[in-house]
Formats: structure tokens, C-alpha cells, sequence
């Protein structure tokens, strides 16, 4: 069966940067399922599947603009550690969610300089390309319900 619109894949990977940096993998736990055309991963590795069969091997390399975008430097500001009332230690790497005219959207804290505190909106790998080495371990028609609910559910189902 071939990886198109609709299909549930499932894939063993291991995302590394150009410098090789292993940034994420599958190895040791269990595949990555997700719903073929419906969003769910990057849009340039979700071309690169596209026709794909269980058992193929490959190597995608996705530029930003396919992957978590370019980097936006108007999404980093400098705020007073005051904003951040009731958190006791603000160290670098923390997350939080922020309420934007958007939506929710959540900040990584970027820099902290005695009271001034970087907080930056984009995604942590926004501005890197991306790549893949990929096994396509399995794909299969997606059951009713998750062509429904937009994504894949695991053994007995899905609870929301």
C-alpha cells in the first residue's frame, strides 16, 4: 500500500542539523504514526513520504520554509522579569504559553540578564534545515474515526 492522502505511516527516524546534531528520534521507542495529509508532521517531509510503501528507506533534508519556518526575530522581545510573577528561577530553555491576539502560543525564554528576560516565539527549530533518515515501517488505511478526528489513534482507540 503507497502513502497517500488518508493513510495512517508509520515511521522509524532520526532528525539531525547540519552539523549532525541528532535533534530527534524513534530509536528505542515506537514508531512515529501519523495521518497522511491531514497536517499532522512538517509539510516537506510529508511531500518526501508521499508514494512511499512499508520497508522503504530514505534521507529527506527539509529547508526551513517547508519545515518550522524561517527564523522570525520580530517574534523575540525583551520583557521584565516581572511578567513572569510567582515563577521562582527563570532559566533559559523554559516554555510557557502566552495569550496572543492569535491564539495561545507558547515562548521559549531565549536570554536572561538580571531583570530583562528574552522570550522568543518561534519555534525552536524555525530558520534549520531539517534532516531525516526515515523507514516507512507500516501504512494502512485510517479507520473512520480518525479521518473524523484529523489524526491517528493508538490500540483501543483515542480519548479526548
Amino acid at each position: 500500500m503507497q502513502i497517500a492522502k488518508d493513510k495512517v505511516v508509520y515511521i522509524d527516524y532520526t532528525l539531525t542539523n547540519d552539523a549532525g546534531e541528532v535533534l530527534d528520534s524513534s530509536q528505542g521507542g515506537e514508531p512515529l504514526a501519523y495521518l497522511h495529509g491531514a497536517d499532522n508532521i512538517i509539510p516537506g517531509l510529508e511531500k518526501a513520504l508521499e508514494g512511499g510503501k512499508a520497508g522503504d528507506k530514505m534521507q529527506v533534508s527539509v529547508e526551513p520554509a517547508e519545515g518550522y519556518g524561517e527564523y522570525n526575530e520580530e517574534l523575540t522581545q525583551v520583557v521584565p522579569s516581572s511578567m513572569f510573577e510567582g515563577v521562582e528561577q527563570i532559566e533559559v530553555g523554559m516554555q510557557f504559553q502566552a495569550e496572543t491576539p492569535g491564539g495561545v502560543q507558547v515562548i521559549r525564554i531565549a536570554a536572561v540578564d538580571g531583570d530583562n528576560i528574552t522570550i522568543d516565539g518561534n519555534h525552536p527549530l524555525a530558520g534549520q534545515k531539517l534532516n531525516f533518515d526515515i523507514t516507512v515501517t507500516e501504512v494502512r488505511d485510517a479507520s473512520e474515526e480518525e479521518l473524523a478526528h484529523g489524526h491517528v489513534h493508538g490500540a483501543g482507540g483515542h480519548h479526548h
